[in-house]
């Protein structure tokens, strides 16, 4: 922990010399699972953001609630990366090429986008995962106490999240 909490303190010495006032960080909580050749392996545990805790970050809540789309190689394909393909906006292709290389079907320059997007998912086995939203941190920045303390939070600031534990 000593190593992470001196690079932060010069990372944010260096952001308040800049003007800087205050950076939001955000913890996931949901572990995400790979399945490949019929094995499934964790490929990120969860966790509730104890080194934002220790130093000191603000807790302000949960992200949004939303419903995830996780792709077989536990990645999440994002609402926006879905709206590109179905919009034909800029970047779709990166977002098709990606499935693509997951096993989904090529797209054809006349296919139905939306219809594509939705064959392509099941193909490649992608899942649906309510999120419960992120958990929110917060610290306030400057180069002196008084730049601090007069950067003003939005939200006020609750409890830390800890770990539950087993009861055997």
């Amino acid at each position: 922990m000593n190593g992470e909490s001196w690079f932060c303190a010069r990372v944010f010495a260096r952001a308040a010399k800049h003007g800087v006032r205050g950076l939001v960080s955000f913890a996931d909580p949901v572990p995400r699972w790979r399945t490949t050749e019929g094995r499934t392996e964790l490929i990120k545990p969860g966790h509730l953001g104890i080194v934002y805790q220790a130093l000191n970050f603000d807790y302000l809540g949960r992200s949004t609630r939303r419903t995830l789309t996780v792709l077989p190689d536990a990645t999440v394909l994002t609402a926006r990366a879905q709206a590109k393909v179905t919009g034909g906006e800029r970047g779709r292709n990166g977002v098709v090429a990606r499935l693509v290389a997951l096993g989904a079907a090529p797209r054809h320059p006349d296919e139905d986008p939306t219809l594509w997007l939705a064959t392509a998912l099941r193909a490649i086995g992608a899942r649906r995962q309510r999120h419960p939203g992120n958990h929110r941190y917060a610290i306030r920045l400057g180069r002196t106490r008084g730049e601090r303390t007069r950067t003003t939070i939005g939200m006020a600031p609750g409890p830390y999240p800890k770990p539950r534990l087993a009861v055997a």
